[in-house]
């Protein structure tokens, strides 16, 4: 049993590689897709803060691409600097290609901007809206200068911390909600 975030981390990560050519990976992609339009629609955001996935992680610009009301708000991807750490969101029209951030992670080129919902990829998650991330602090540094957006944590279900497992690091910042293929997680 992993006991440092280093481990669950890499535990979580080789599970979700391995869910991914499953057989029921399209069931579940097709459900977490349309669980994730629903709490968009009704959230009602100006702009939509996105990540482009990497890793296996759920593909929300897929997703939300496909259904037209989800399609009409405006985009922003985040865009990471290595020095100093730090992240913004660039609004993405999605007529213009992707380009890379100092990460090397597609993002936009268009203007800084601050949306006022963000999507926010989760390795796992635990009760109370906390996310364990890939430990690079970015969105909680993000979250930190902008407490007013509201956070949609996106997460298979089955990367789910329990009570024990993930204990909140005074940097941590929880988020608004966090949605899985089973629905809006408590």
């Amino acid at each position: 049993m992993p006991t440092t975030r280093a481990e669950w981390r890499q535990q979580l990560r080789e599970r979700r590689a391995a869910f991914a050519p499953s057989a029921g990976y399209a069931a579940a992609e097709a459900a977490l897709a349309a669980q994730l339009r629903r709490v968009v629609t009704q959230l009602e955001p100006q702009a939509l803060g996105l990540y482009t996935s990497i890793r296996s992680e759920f593909n929300a610009v897929v997703a939300l691409g496909a259904d037209p009301d989800c399609d009409k708000l405006p985009w922003a991807l985040p865009f990471c600097r290595r020095e100093p750490r730090e992240m913004d969101y660039r609004l993405w029209d999605r007529s213009v290609p992707m380009v890379a951030d100092e990460c090397g992670i597609a993002s936009a080129a268009g203007p800084v901007c601050v949306p006022d919902v963000l999507l926010v990829p989760c390795v796992g998650y635990a009760a109370g809206g906390w996310r364990l991330g890939y430990g690079g602090g970015y969105f909680d540094r993000y979250l930190a200068k902008h407490p007013h957006v509201t956070t949609i944590g996106v997460a298979w279900s089955f990367t789910h911390l329990g009570e024990g497992e993930y204990q909140p690091q005074p940097h941590d910042i929880p988020l608004t909600l966090i949605v899985t293929e089973q629905g809006v997680a408590e």
